[in-house]
């Protein structure tokens, strides 16, 4: 073949169109030959002709152009000619490796490399490094010891050119296939070490950086220290990259997030350099904002998953100094801030800024960091912003507390809501617009977040927000979308107490709806009713019909400008379906699900898709069997949907423009399928270096799901058809990229399980339990897998959802198969142990039990919330076992110390009660002491966490721990049984007989062996003295004991007996062994 070739290369280069077009068509031929390749080696190899080694070139551009064949002699010797040659041959050794010959292809592998060390152009050598990637994926380092000696040469070259080029060699090929070269890792990173060094070699700097990152993921336990020692030598490299080319140091800072994410133990030794230089890089306003940006997104990685080492470090206030000036900055002279920006579309886009990710540290830094030691640091640097006559530092300090609404909420409401809100509502009144804005954002922060106390300020908030709205110049839409923000999240969550206000409400959007020409205006309008309709409900039905017929106006439009307005009328049309009544919305049922279908047909739009997967949900809610004839149809475009990639764009490494060689090869010839879909997979992967996906797509994804789900659910038997092609789908969804689109695809699962479970029980055949059983057996495991691995935090608190609710339904048949419970309990109990992947559980960081971010609470919660879900579900002898490894966790939530979520976590316990109580009675006279102990903590927990749930119980409870009291032996036990009695006085100290109670306890005190209880047992002696002074008093002798745990609880007790009965006490305390009769009296003569 080499000669034909070099023939038909030879004629693509003669001066003759007829000629080249003959040449193109027969070489064009000739590419459908897995032999083309060799005969390119031989031709590039041995051709003694200059002008035939560019005529493979030729013949791309040509494909490319088709016009010009003195455009292509002109380009001949053009380096993005040769580029696109190293590409085209690339792509083609790709397809048909299998295809080439041993012998060809050592050929091919010699010519690349000569080619490789001939090349004079950084570009083309890029293109061949990557040529190498693709061989270096089929042949192995140790079977291509030439590639290996190359590296070895070019890389510890005395020539700064000659190891440029080296390291380049090394990344590509290291990024195609990283583990083959696992063996020499330990010498590769001696030799980047080396190369860390050589700080005025900026090229080789980037890509020896490459490389680290590329190894990372790989790297093993004899990796670790040389990887550790590399950190320091890696922070001043990257320095000097900064001064060299910024847009190459973002780039290389990705190793840190790489290091985070898959080695973070790596850099913990490290990690307050690291912290350093991510605030010095963050905080240079001399940088572009894209390196800055990158800097503190590092930051913000860092806390989300490395929270109590930022906080053990003390970096905390680090951070906080160093982000705040960035997040008042003022813009430069005659600018704003992006969002500040007037631009007419008020769309509330995210510009990727300095600014914003300053408030994004301060936001990551509330949902991942106990409040409490946040606040401590975070409040006065606030507080000086409200305070100043800057307007952008007034901005900051408001931007600041918005962002914290979210994860730190139940610290905000209740320790400090009224002044954030009298803070915010004076900002409205402010003199600059930009501080008018912030605290309108802020304002529908804490709408959004603060519920329901926040609603309790309705009456100053509701008229203040309502004369503001009447206020505005309509002109700026920004500062109008704003307002609106602030007042549809405070509205949604008004309930009943939204009436007063409904007259106003509705006029003022009706008449924005027929009386303004402006689209934006009439679009805030229609979502500011959809708000209205989920707090009025059927009060809104006065108002049904004009709001009907405005939205029929927008709903079937067909002009593009007017889309976004379609789009918020479909959307606030579902939430009218979902809130007006089932009487009202019916029998527009049909005609809403015409109008979906309708829309999709003829409109091909994201936005709109997703809302009409809303509005069929909702049908299903009011009128299921409208739904039913078109199922197929509403099916069809939501499985459509999840398998589509539309809006994926590839980011591809190079030009892929020359594919057209490949794209003539679909005809009718003869091929290895399987080969051919192998390599074929390979190209795909290989030549993309990332995927970005429109936001618009994955909303779409997301809203598919859940509609699936919810339709599933209420449209019964109806949907029995499309349940497995539709669970198919949703099932592949479980390792989508995007975390909305998992966690709402397992909320599907439990729907479908749900769904399954309904049908089943309404037609109680064995087709429909074991369709029942058999959907559980993916479902339940594919759940617990994900609560195991999972690092996103509410992704797992979706899986746990819907698992309770799975169990919630279903009951006894998720049990059905025996490994269920232990793996079910376990999973539980790895949650409120903390030892799950999204709870930064990694490192040896010591874990306050006491405090730790809200949203780390809720996520205990939600796991809590299965226990008595699952014990409603099995025999109690079953569940015993597991009970009793999960009672302590339980139990500690109900302390006054936890926060507002613990202590709701601990109402678990009072569902629990009528399951618990006859298991924690067997558990109290077991023979095992370790059982007996947790039965009796927890009866005496579940005494104070359920309260006048168990009051019924305590002469039965104070019978059992009567009985125990008089034979118990075991030191640890009793003091359980004290503090048990201590917990039920506390809970109820009516139901409690005293005067028979009291002695028992006290003549067990002191505690011997569980001195964590003492803090309960003051905190009840503490109470009693008040209650029943007389009944202490008359045992002070016998309380007088070492008060550690609590010493403030203690010494006001002894106070008061020392005030109250002096003699009573002195002589007590004389009885004291003197070293406790110094410690009493130091302590109360300090206090």
């Amino acid at each position: 073949m080499t000669e034909e070739l070099e023939q038909i290369l030879s004629q693509l280069t003669q001066p003759d169109n007829a000629i080249i077009q003959q040449a193109t068509a027969q070489l064009k031929q000739a590419f459908k030959d897995p032999a083309i390749i060799p005969g390119l080696c031989a031709v590039m190899s041995g051709s003694q002709n200059p002008q035939v080694l560019y005529t493979f070139y030729y013949f791309i551009l040509w494909c490319v152009c088709e016009k010009n064949a003195n455009l292509c002699k002109h380009l001949a010797s053009n380096m993005q000619i040769r580029q696109s040659a190293a590409v085209m041959l690339r792509l083609r050794v790709k397809k048909h490796w299998k295809k080439i010959s041993p012998n060809d292809r050592e050929s091919l592998k010699a010519v690349v490399l000569q080619a490789f060390m001939q090349e004079t152009e950084h570009t083309v050598q890029h293109s061949l490094s990557q040529l190498c990637a693709v061989m270096v994926k089929h042949e192995t380092p140790d079977h291509w010891p030439a590639l290996l000696q190359l590296l070895t040469q070019s890389t510890k070259s005395g020539n700064p050119h000659d190891r440029q080029v080296g390291l380049l060699l090394l990344n590509k090929v290291i990024e195609s296939n990283p583990e083959p070269f696992k063996p020499h890792y330990c010498q590769l990173l001696q030799l980047l070490r080396s190369v860390l060094e050589d700080h005025n070699n900026p090229t080789a700097l980037y890509y020896c950086i490459l490389t680290l990152t590329a190894i990372t993921a790989f790297t093993g336990t004899e990796e670790m220290h040389l990887m550790r020692s590399i950190l320091p030598n890696l922070i001043v490299a990257l320095k000097c990259l900064i001064k060299a080319d910024e847009n190459q140091a973002s780039e290389a800072m990705e190793v840190f997030n790489e290091l985070m994410e898959s080695e973070v133990s790596i850099i913990v030794p490290h990690v307050a350099d690291i912290v350093r230089f991510f605030l010095e890089v963050g905080s240079d306003t001399n940088l572009s904002d894209s390196l800055r940006v990158k800097a503190l997104s590092c930051v913000t990685f860092l806390i989300k998953l490395k929270s109590k080492t930022v906080l053990k470090q003390k970096l905390l206030n680090p951070i906080l100094q160093a982000i705040f000036p960035v997040l008042t900055a003022a813009p430069a002279p005659g600018e704003q801030d992006p969002e500040d920006e007037e631009d007419n579309s008020g769309d509330g886009t995210d510009n990727e800024s300095p600014k914003h990710c300053a408030a994004q540290i301060i936001d990551t830094m509330a949902l991942h960091m106990p409040p409490e030691k946040l606040f401590q640091q975070l409040m006065p640097l606030t507080q000086t912003c409200l305070a100043s006559e800057n307007p952008y530092q007034r901005k900051g300090g408001l931007m600041c507390l918005a962002v914290l609404a979210e994860g730190c909420a139940d610290h905000i409401r209740t320790k400090m809501l009224k002044s954030v809100l009298q803070t915010v509502c004076q900002s409205l009144s402010d003199s600059s617009e930009v501080v008018r804005s912030a605290g309108l954002f802020a304002l529908g922060q804490f709408s959004e977040h603060l519920q329901p106390e926040v609603s309790t300020y309705c009456s100053e908030l509701m008229p203040l927000l309502l004369g503001y709205l009447s206020s505005l110049n309509q002109a700026k839409i920004g500062h109008v979308t704003k307002a609106f923000y602030a007042l549809e999240n405070f509205m949604e969550n008004l309930g009943a107490d939204i009436e007063p206000y409904l007259p106003t409400l509705m006029e003022t959007m009706l008449s924005a709806l027929n009386n303004t020409d402006n689209l934006k205006i009439k679009e805030l309008a229609v979502s500011a009713i959809g708000a209205i309709a989920n707090a009025a409900k059927e009060l809104l039905v006065p108002y049904f019909t004009p709001v009907i017929e405005s939205l029929k106006g927008f709903l079937t439009t067909t002009t593009e400008e007017m889309r976004s307005l379609q789009t918020q009328s479909l959307d606030t049309l579902s939430v009218l379906a979902r809130t007006i009544g089932k009487d009202v919305f019916s029998p527009l049922a049909a005609e809403c699900v015409q109008l979906g279908l309708n829309l999709t047909d003829t409109i091909d739009d994201p936005d709109l898709r997703r809302c009409t997967y809303s509005l069929y949900s909702a049908v299903s809610i009011v009128s299921p069997d409208c739904l039913t004839p078109h199922l197929t149809a509403i099916t069809t475009v939501m499985l459509y949907a999840l398998k589509s990639s539309e809006g994926v764009t590839a980011h591809l490494e190079e030009d892929k423009t020359f594919v057209l060689l490949d794209d003539d090869d679909d005809d009718n010839e003869e091929k290895d399928t399987e080969d051919f879909l192998e390599d074929d997979k390979e190209t795909d992967i290989h030549d993309v270096a990332g995927f970005s996906v429109e936001n618009a797509y994955i909303d779409e994804k997301e809203d598919a799901c859940e509609a699936l789900g919810e339709i599933a659910f209420n449209a019964g038997v109806a949907f029995q058809p499309f349940l497995e092609s539709s669970f198919q789908q949703v099932y592949e969804m479980r390792d989508f990229p995007h975390e909305d689109v998992r966690r709402a695809a397992f909320g599907a699962m439990g729907q479908f399980c749900r769904a399954q479970h309904k049908v089943w029980k309404e037609n109680p055949t064995e087709a429909n339990h074991q369709a029942l059983l058999k959907l559980l057996d993916i479902v339940v495991p594919c759940f617990l897998e994900t609560v195991r691995t999972e690092p996103e935090r509410h992704v797992v608190m979706g899986v746990l959802e819907s698992m309770n609710s799975v169990i919630k339904s279903c009951k006894e048949v998720v049990f059905k198969n025996p490994s269920r419970l232990k793996e079910i309990s376990h999973a539980i109990r790895d949650v409120l142990k903390k030892k799950t992947p999204c709870q930064d559980s990694g490192g040896d960081e010591v874990d306050d039990e006491d405090q730790q971010a809200e949203y780390d609470a809720m996520l205990q919660e939600f796991a809590g919330e299965g226990i008595p879900l699952v014990a409603a579900s099995v025999p109690a002898d079953n569940f015993f076992p597991f009970l009793n490894d999960l009672l302590p966790f339980i139990m500690n939530k109900a302390k006054s110390s936890c926060t507002v979520a613990d202590r709701s976590f601990s109402v678990v316990a009072g569902r629990l009660s009528n399951r618990l109580l006859p298991v924690l009675v067997a558990g109290a006279k077991d023979s095992d002491p370790e059982v007996r102990n947790n039965s009796v903590f927890g009866l005496g927990c579940l005494a104070q966490a359920a309260g006048p749930i168990v009051v019924s119980d305590y002469p039965m409870m104070l019978s059992v721990f009567s009985n125990l009291l008089s034979k118990e032996s075991d030191l640890r036990v009793i003091d359980n049984l004290c503090a048990a009695l201590c917990r039920m006085i506390m809970s109820n100290v009516d139901a409690v007989p005293l005067e028979q109670v009291l002695p028992a306890l006290v003549a067990r005190l002191p505690l011997k062996e569980d001195q964590e209880e003492n803090n309960t047992v003051f905190s009840c002696l503490a109470m009693l003295y008040t209650h029943s002074p007389a009944l202490v008093q008359s045992k002070a002798h016998l309380h007088l004991f070492i008060f550690e745990d609590d010493q403030n609880i203690s010494v006001a007790l002894m106070q008061k007996f020392a005030q109250n009965h002096s003699a009573d006490f002195q002589a007590a305390v004389t009885a004291l062994p003197a070293e406790q009769r110094d410690s009493l009296s130091a302590a109360i003569t300090a206090s």
